[in-house]
């Protein structure tokens, strides 16, 4: 099996009403999607949901020439030769851009193999994840959490056992919502909140005492990326899980991250951090800390199918209560996460991992059509 063709394909759309977080109003998505078409007939997806036209532009440039006529099942060898073509940009599109590559370049590889990718990476270590539902967000409106409980309530009904609400309005109302919110679900169900590098150090520590007795899970992204001094003093001042990553690129970011004690839950993101490769080097670093790693998932149904993958693969720690890892699954109005069908949450709040070839993903590029903004091609 050799790559012939890279199909590029730039899309998005604008959340109506716009979905906001402690940081901005998230008035349009937009995504990079790489296919990978094979001399087979085979095709093996990856995805972009940051900076996607810096990606596109470099996968075009730069990195289509080393993949265009080499086999998928050379993933580890294509992964250091692209690597090997960055200079200055080891945190950002350059490594998105490998990111998107990667991960088409596994399914393929598993596709042909007749089996998943997590089967292919040396098989998975579960078949179920629990799934926390990524909503609701802030609005414009007077009261920015006016409306989370009547959304909390709908997302329950979906069967969904742990919600994660946008969080960094202000200390104060951050702990009335918490708390509210605690009251409204009972004890049985899990609260992350995400405030979306939203605080500076302190901000972060009252908000998160105010919200102390709800209970939380963990509490994410409180300050910028890489405020690693920032996370080090919230995580040794609060009691809650600090959680965070997925704005991180590098294997070395991670390092730095996990030398300063900051965090105690990693979230690295497929499309940023490296693809699948770049996921497993991380949870290795992280087993030697011994703390718990999980995908961080906001895109469409390509991220979130790899994301499934990539979760079956790490083995489980204890995080209170509950065991990580955990699926994210984006609960906003998203059709490019249903473009391929939906993917169910059991009535127990937890979804199976496809054993399907690949990722299990059965995307035909027409279905993309009404999101899509631009396409290319590359060829050998």
């Amino acid at each position: 099996m050799k790559v012939v063709e890279i199909r590029g394909y730039q899309l998005g759309f604008a959340p109506a009403p716009a979905i906001g977080n402690a940081r901005t109003m998230i008035r349009r998505r937009d995504f990079m999607l790489v296919e990978l078409v094979a001399d087979t007939g085979a095709r093996g997806w990856g995805e972009v949901f940051s900076s996607p036209a810096a990606a596109a532009a470099l996968v075009r440039t730069r990195l289509s020439g080393l993949v265009l006529g080499a086999s998928p099942h050379h993933h580890g060898r294509l992964y250091e030769v692209m690597l090997g073509t960055l200079g200055y940009d080891r945190r950002g599109p350059g490594m998105m851009a490998i990111s998107a590559l990667d991960m088409a370049l596994h399914d393929l590889a598993a596709q042909d193999r007749g089996t998943s990718v997590a089967e292919m990476l040396g098989g998975a270590l579960r078949g179920v994840l629990p799934a926390y539902a990524s909503a609701p967000f802030i609005t414009e409106a007077a009261d920015p959490y006016g409306h989370y409980q009547a959304e909390v309530d709908a997302i329950l009904r979906r069967g969904f056992r742990a919600v994660k609400p946008r969080a960094g309005v202000s200390p104060r109302a951050d702990g009335a919502m918490a708390l509210a919110m605690r009251r409204q679900v009972g004890p049985d169900v899990a609260i992350m909140v995400d405030i979306n590098q939203g605080y500076t150090a302190r901000a972060a520590i009252e908000s998160a005492r105010r919200m102390e007795e709800a209970d939380l899970l963990w509490i994410e992204e409180p300050v910028q990326a890489e405020d690693i001094p920032g996370y080090a003093a919230i995580s040794a001042a609060v009691p809650t899980a600090i959680a965070g990553g997925e704005a991180l690129g590098s294997l070395a970011a991670f390092r730095d991250v996990l030398a300063a004690g900051a965090m105690s839950v990693l979230q690295p993101d497929l499309t940023v951090c490296g693809g699948y490769t770049g996921f497993l080097r991380i949870a290795a670093l992280a087993a030697a800390y011994d703390l718990p790693v999980m995908p961080h998932v906001f895109g469409t149904v390509v991220n979130m199918r790899a994301a499934l993958q990539a979760a079956a693969l790490v083995p489980a720690r204890r995080g209170g209560a509950s065991a990580y890892p955990w699926i994210e699954y984006d609960a906003s109005v998203n059709p490019l996460l249903d473009v391929a069908g939906a993917l169910p949450v059991r009535p127990d709040g937890t979804m199976e991992v496809p054993v399907a070839p690949g990722t299990g993903l059965d995307l035909q590029a027409e279905r993309l059509a009404p999101w899509v903004t631009e396409t290319w091609r590359c060829n050998a």
